[in-house]
């Protein structure tokens, strides 16, 4: 299979506070991004393109270049102004240059501990025949819709709600279209449904959280300690 993964990490990251891309962010000394790339090789990927800030390209080449398992390749590229402008320009270059691009995923570097067998969950289910995947999380939370004011519109059941995760599976044709479509989503898989595109889901795990803030950051810190531990014991 022609898998590549695409890893959108352009953005700086001003709600962590370290003065530094996001993807960059150490957790426990190795950076988010570095931990996010290993995962998608250990998961059986061959090429990731990474979108990086245009300021930090060569930095982020360096950490993550000697990633690459053999027959596989890092590209390192300049990112754009938004998140969809990075994934735009990482397609681009796979497309075009990664002979044999069937299957394109879509990966957050913050979500640096979604454990391989979630990647290869919905590479598979892309490879079966679905032209967009996506692992989910049941809601567990009591959800409301409220109006501009911040009155209470109603309470929808959240036994059909779900929470979102990457990465993100398509086949590459379908995403590309969609990236040209001139639509707009808050996700690529929201973008594909926008043009009618079914998006099947997997499941997905608790540890592919997303790190946006110092919290989040600590839990991962937390996280990390006690999985050396037991793995220790």
């Amino acid at each position: 299979m022609g898998v590549v993964a695409l890893v959108p990490a352009a953005g700086r990251g001003e709600r962590l506070g370290y003065g530094m891309p996001k993807a960059l962010v150490p957790v426990d000394g190795v950076p988010l991004l570095v931990r996010a790339v290993r995962g998608l090789l250990e998961a059986g990927v061959r090429h990731v393109v990474i979108a990086a800030p245009p300021s930090d390209v060569a930095t982020v080449n360096t950490v993550t270049a000697p990633l690459a398992q053999a027959g596989g390749a890092v590209h390192v590229l300049p990112g754009g102004a938004e998140r969809s402008d990075s994934v735009r320009l990482a397609l681009e270059h796979a497309v075009r240059e990664i002979p044999g691009t069937t299957i394109v995923l879509v990966h957050d570097a913050a979500r640096a501990f979604t454990p391989p067998e979630v990647v290869r969950a919905v590479i598979d289910a892309v490879a079966a025949g679905h032209p967009a995947v996506i692992p989910v999380l049941p809601v567990t939370d009591t959800v409301k819709r409220v109006d501009p004011e911040g009155v209470v519109i109603d309470t929808p059941d959240r036994a059909s709600l779900r929470v979102v995760q990457t990465p993100q599976g398509f086949d590459a044709a379908v995403l590309l279209r969609a990236h040209g479509s001139g639509l707009h989503a808050t996700d690529d898989a929201g973008l594909v449904e926008r043009m009618g595109v079914p998006v099947v889901t997997v499941p997905g795990h608790q540890d592919a959280m997303k790190i946006t803030t110092k919290f989040d950051l600590a839990v991962a810190e937390a996280l990390l300690v006690g999985s050396a531990a037991r793995g220790a014991q």
